[in-house]
């Protein structure tokens, strides 16, 4: 019973990591669309990362390892322009957003 009770414990450690590290990624990596009819109906995949819009507002999940600002760059490309834009974590701020949607 012993040897039983640390496996299990390891075991219930390896389920729930993954969730863990999965959770942030997707609340953290969203852009607001200036122009409403300019968002897409459905998913649209840019750099990797899978855009969903509900509204204006959208989410990602995956994506490219790369610089907020460049990202930013590469979704207004595609979308249109931003009025605010975080990626993995980081928000860019109005000059920043400026620079984006030149």
């Amino acid at each position: 019973m012993r040897a039983v009770l640390p496996l299990l414990a390891l075991c219930v450690a390896f389920a729930a990591a993954p969730a863990v590290a999965q959770a942030p990624s997707s609340a953290a990596t969203r852009v607001v669309l200036a122009d409403a009819s300019r968002v897409p109906t459905r998913s649209t995949v840019i750099d990797g990362a899978n855009w969903r819009c509900q509204g204006q507002t959208c989410t990602a999940s995956g994506g490219a390892d790369q610089p907020a600002p460049r990202a930013c760059r590469r979704v207004a490309a595609r979308l249109g322009p931003v009025t605010e834009f975080s990626w993995k974590g980081t928000t860019l701020s109005a000059e920043q957003l400026a620079v984006c949607n030149a």
